[in-house]
């Protein structure tokens, strides 16, 4: 993730935005006092993006990144300085070439391979890495000259999984890891383990390694009644992550369309959505996909039983207890993905 400010150019008028980098999402929020307003004000999708930098076509503005989405909708971002433009040149370059699905296929063979005990889950492993006696131990650590507070390696976290045996090989040990990262349980702190995430090696994301560095994301919460986390976590939040992304979600009192982070999982087949304003990793909501039914939704009108200014682009999801849940994705394309994704699992 990268997170910080950038002038965003819409419509010819420059605006001041907050962008933060997920995965394959470049995602914007508007600015009040200071703050970032959630939700986010908007999104643009990086997969077939191509970026342009120094961007040359404002004489009078030097420090430009043009990206042009596969949809030919181009964004003119400005910088504050040439060093935070190349910065955020190279983490963006970084995640459009990691959206290969080749590598994809890799890290799923790979985390199909091996399966966490149905007793067991990321949450429970997670509160046992910060038992104060038996947790990893986090640290200073030095890298290329820097010092970063609280930190483990790589290879340490591997060693410790085995020895409480959560898994029984280093290979085990480096999927659960690459797991535990992919749910932000744990964050890379430094070059070597940073490096790792933009090399695109989706089946390497983790490094077993003595120089590769890693941190707790902040967004741990050791508050989760037990009842709360076996009911939740171990049955459906245990299937493999099989596409994620922002989508935005019709509320069901108000009707209210907000943006929200959508996990699709199998092997137990779920559809869960997070909110991303907040900083702990639990779902706001979920469904599972078994007997569901999911279509897209004219684009022309408004289709019945859909409030507000909707932009196209949707599609519906009944759950097997006549639930209708109603959803907008970004693009047709994107639409289409989600629902050929979803299809699979019902």
């Amino acid at each position: 993730n990268r997170d910080g400010g950038f002038l965003g150019h819409i419509v010819h008028n420059w605006k001041v935005r907050w962008f933060i980098l997920r995965q394959n999402t470049l995602v914007y929020y508007k600015l009040e006092g200071g703050r970032r307003v959630t939700p986010p004000k908007g999104r643009i999708l990086l997969d077939g993006c191509t970026i342009t930098c120094p961007c040359l076509e404002y004489e009078n503005r030097p420090l430009l990144i043009k990206l042009k989405t596969q949809t030919s909708t181009e964004y003119f971002l400005e910088a504050c300085s040439r060093e935070e433009r190349d910065a955020w040149a190279f983490e963006i370059t970084g995640a459009i070439h990691a959206g290969q699905p080749g590598k994809v296929q890799q890290l799923h063979s790979l985390r199909n391979s091996f399966k966490l005990p149905p007793h067991i889950s990321l949450h429970r492993i997670v509160d046992k890495m910060h038992d104060s006696n038996t947790g990893i131990r986090s640290s200073p650590n030095m890298e290329q000259g820097s010092t970063y507070k609280k930190t483990f390696l790589g290879s340490s976290l591997v060693d410790w999984l085995i020895s409480n045996s959560f898994t029984a090989s280093r290979l085990e040990a480096v999927t659960l890891a690459s797991m535990l990262m992919e749910e932000n349980f744990l964050r890379p702190v430094g070059v070597r383990s940073m490096g790792a995430i933009r090399s695109g090696d989706l089946a390497e994301q983790f490094l077993d390694d003595s120089t590769a560095l890693y941190t707790f994301a902040e967004s741990y919460k050791k508050k989760i009644s037990p009842k709360e986390e076996i009911s939740l976590s171990t049955v459906e939040l245990s299937g493999t992550v099989v596409k994620q992304g922002y989508l935005a979600k019709q509320g069901h009192k108000r009707k209210n369309w907000k943006v929200r982070r959508f996990v699709l999982r199998k092997d137990p087949a779920f559809l869960h959505y997070y909110d991303p304003s907040k900083e702990e990793n639990r779902p706001v909501g979920g469904f599972s996909l078994r007997g569901s039914l999911v279509s897209a939704l004219e684009d022309n009108g408004v289709p019945t039983g859909v409030k507000g200014n909707v932009q196209g682009n949707l599609f519906k999801v009944i759950t097997k207890d006549d639930t209708h849940y109603y959803i907008q994705a970004s693009s047709k394309a994107e639409r289409a993905e989600w629902i050929e994704a979803i299809k699979k699992l019902t």
